[in-house]
């Protein structure tokens, strides 16, 4: 009888920690852009990422990020369970709606968007994770606007604040 019961615990013991390691990473948070020391000097590393710094707001359902770009404050909320999400943002007086998904994939968080610039449909992804260090990563990935055909990719690391 007692070797049933230590199988049963260890039965459970496992089960518990299998869904301890399914519960995806919260990326809340103040975030600051890292200098790219390798970038070249007064250049920046393109477009994407979050901007120079970023407000992540996280529960179980939604990811919001409110972004300080050029462009002023952009703010985008997010479903975290794979259902479409609608965002409106205003660039250069045109208001661009965003249809975006995100889904989990091993820890990771990728954010598909598909939007009508200028008459032209776009598809871009971001995809959030941890370094090591607990830094957040962010790569972005997007069409090559200047015709070149393949897709663009940056990959950003923030700090907490």
């Amino acid at each position: 009888m007692k070797r049933q019961w230590t199988l049963v615990t260890a039965i459970v013991a496992f089960a518990a920690i299998g869904l301890m390691a399914q519960t995806p990473p919260s990326f809340a948070g103040k975030w600051t852009l890292v200098p790219d020391a390798n970038a070249p000097a007064g250049g920046g590393r393109g477009m994407g990422g979050l901007g120079q710094t970023a407000t992540v707001v996280q529960d179980a359902t939604t990811l919001t990020i409110t972004r300080t770009t050029p462009m002023g404050e952009i703010t985008s909320t997010y479903k975290l369970d794979g259902t479409e999400s609608k965002n409106t943002f205003n660039m250069q007086g045109n208001s661009i709606e965003q249809l975006s998904t995100a889904k989990w994939d091993a820890g990771k968080l990728k954010i598909t968007t598909n939007m009508n610039v200028q008459g032209n449909a776009v598809e871009t992804s971001m995809v959030l994770s941890f370094d090591p260090s607990g830094n957040l990563v962010v790569e972005y990935t997007r069409p090559d606007f200047q015709g070149g055909g393949a897709a663009i990719t940056t990959k950003m690391t923030y700090k907490k604040n």
